[in-house]
Parts: C-alpha cells; structure tokens; sequence
C-alpha cells in the first residue's frame, strides 16, 4: 500500500480517537440537550422537503440525534411516505429495511439497531428523496469521516447527484478539514445542536439552502 495512503489512514485512526473521546465527555444532559435541537432541525427540514422515501439510522451511544430518532421523523413526514433504515451486511455494505416502528428491532453487530423487515437491496437508498447519516466529523468540502468501515461510502455512491445528503454532529465536528481518500463521499448539508442546518459551500443541493458557516 502506497505511503499516502498510510499516512491517510493514520490521520483518520487519529481523529476518530479524538472525536470519539469528546463524545464519551459529554453529560446525559449535554448529549438530551444535543438530541433535541439536532431533532428539531431536522423534523424542520423534512416538513420542508416532504420526502416520498427517506433513509435515517438508529443513533446510539454518544452518537448525536437520540435513540428516537426514527420515531421522530416518521410522525414528521407525510402519512404515505416511507422510512428506510440500514442492515449492515457482513461484508460491512448496507441493505436497508423500511422502519415500521420501534418493537420491529433487533440488535445487531457494532452495538446497531437494525429493522427486522424484508431486505430492499443495496440499491434502495438510491431512490430515497432525502438520506440521512452518520458522522464523526465533516469539514468544508463536505468530506464526511465515518467510523471506517466504509459502509456510508458505499451507500452514497449510489445515491443520485441531485438527492440532498446531510450528517448529524455535535457541536465542534464541523471541522476545516478532514484527511481524505479515493472512495470518500462528500455530504450536502451538517446539522449541529448550535448552528442548525448548515450547507457545505459547493456541493450539490445543499450549497443553496441553509446557512453556510463553516469553522
């Protein structure tokens, strides 16, 4: 392997440390806190979009969003729309399965929460109106660093250029920037508990909607 792409692969490992002991820092009441307003820009964005297929996550631990995420926007989208979460598949792609409410998940590996309905096939976030996902960080090109399974990478790849992309973080993830390689994937818009909806500069749909702060 060529030594960029250890040096590459090092940064990453690096940062992920960094950011993942942030995120154990925080307080329950930081992290309820967090929950609620990065929920609350996001249910506005959704009612504003009003997607006829969405694809969310189930966060957990520290991640930002609540464990009541699908909940929440589910009751915030039209009556006949469809939810799709992930399945991690083992070769660490993502399948994905329409939420149909709390009582239909199962614990999965990695400490997920997966939908125990019918797989839709990998392909099947590449017909959503809306896809949301996880993220350690994002800087200002949109690059977005996961927790290095590739598994996100792979999704985006099949979404359409057009279809607005956004991560969740918390405040302080919003970064100048984040050590990149061939198969990352860029995100449109970030939503922090401070600043809201923020539009990555240049990249796609969300370069002209939202705010577009970027530290």
């Amino acid at each position: 392997m060529p030594k960029f792409s250890d040096d590459v692969h090092e940064a990453k490992r690096e940062l992920r440390v960094a950011l993942l002991a942030a995120r154990r820092s925080l307080s329950p009441p930081r992290r309820a806190e967090a929950a609620a307003s990065v929920q609350a820009e996001l249910v506005a964005l959704v009612r504003r979009l009003r997607p006829a297929r969405m694809t969310a996550y189930v966060p957990v631990a520290s991640e930002p969003g609540g464990d009541d995420l699908p909940d929440v926007l589910r009751a915030a989208l039209p009556a006949d729309a469809g939810l799709l979460l992930p399945v991690l598949r083992d070769d660490l792609d993502l399948d994905w399965a329409a939420w149909t409410g709390r009582e239909s998940l199962r614990a999965a590996g990695r400490g997920l929460r997966e939908p125990t309905g019918p797989p839709l096939g990998r392909a099947a976030v590449a017909g959503a109106d809306l896809v949301v996902v996880p993220a350690l960080a994002v800087d200002r090109r949109g690059v977005r660093l996961g927790r290095g399974g590739g598994s996100y990478d792979r999704a985006l790849a099949r979404v359409p250029a057009g279809v607005p992309t956004v991560a969740l973080l918390h405040d302080g993830e919003l970064v100048t920037s984040v050590p990149t390689g061939p198969h990352d994937r860029p995100v449109h818009w970030v939503i922090t508990p401070s600043d809201g909806l923020v539009a990555v500069p240049g990249v796609g749909p969300g370069a002209s909607a939202g705010r577009t702060r970027v530290r």
